[in-house]
């Protein structure tokens, strides 16, 4: 039975879910349609990437996952069906495929779209040939590559980190792409201070549950990604702080007294 996963900007209540989903009914009939992830903020391309990039693995191999997020094409993005790590992604090539997967891909086949086929109906109808295990009936033909674009990355300089807020979970924690490794390789088992936006708050230690901190303060963990998040316990984060991806997260050798880790203090 074909697994076929959904990542869309729409909301669960617009009415292109019911389209989307009748179309694969009808097309691929039996298969398990899975919303994967809904309500991507419109166009944001890298937000899309890193919920692909950090879930596909988790299904089996040969599921198809369909991107529905800034999927007009053009000239320079072209829609495309990509095999990669033993999996099948399908979207417009607006540089989501190298931020999701990290990896040469295997397959890059450009899609051939029928007089006054909707984006939808040409997605379903490669994810059907798929699912019939007929890759040669996908419509389109081989392509050369995907568009390549780089991911944000934090940087080292001297004995500092400097790194970013990539995502702001349903709670308002903010997850960085500060990693576990890249932290442990600067500062080790030194003294240290995390300054989020500026010099007026610092966390000095890292925890492992939002508990470990009292209620209303500050606290800095490596999640389940192995991502240094920041957040504060019992409360929105981004709300408060004004965080939003993007934003600057550094961290400083020393233990400095400056600031305080609650909302108050």
């Amino acid at each position: 039975m074909a697994v076929i996963t959904l990542t869309t900007e729409w909301k669960p209540e617009d009415y292109y879910f019911g389209i989307a989903r009748g179309i694969l009914e009808s097309l691929v009939p039996g298969a398990r349609i899975v919303v994967n992830a809904a309500a991507i903020p419109p166009l944001n391309i890298a937000h899309a990437a890193f919920v692909i990039r950090n879930t596909f693995h988790h299904y089996p191999p040969g599921t198809i996952h369909i991107i529905l997020v800034h999927t007009e094409s053009d000239s320079r993005n072209r829609q495309l069906l990509v095999k990669a790590q033993d999996h099948y992604f399908i979207g417009t090539d607006t540089g989501v495929f190298s931020l999701a997967l990290n990896t040469e891909p295997e397959l890059v086949q450009s899609l051939t779209r029928l007089d006054g086929e909707s984006d939808i109906m040409l997605f379903a109808r490669t994810a059907a040939a798929l699912s019939g295990g007929t890759l040669a009936s996908a419509p389109g033909e081989p392509a050369g590559s995907i568009r390549e674009m780089m991911p944000l990355r934090a940087t080292i300089d001297s004995g500092a980190i400097n790194g970013s807020v990539i995502f702001i979970d349903s709670y308002g924690n903010a997850i960085t792409n500060i990693t576990r490794e890249t932290f442990s390789r600067v500062f080790g088992k030194n003294p240290f201070n995390i300054y989020i936006q500026s010099n007026k708050h610092r966390i000095d230690r890292i925890s492992v549950n939002f508990n470990d901190v009292p209620v209303s303060e500050l606290l800095a963990r490596f999640n389940n990604l192995e991502l240094l998040e920041i957040a504060i316990n019992g409360a929105n984060l981004s709300e408060l702080f004004s965080l939003e991806p993007g934003s600057v997260v550094r961290i400083t050798t020393g233990a400095e007294a400056k600031g305080g880790t609650g909302l108050f203090t």
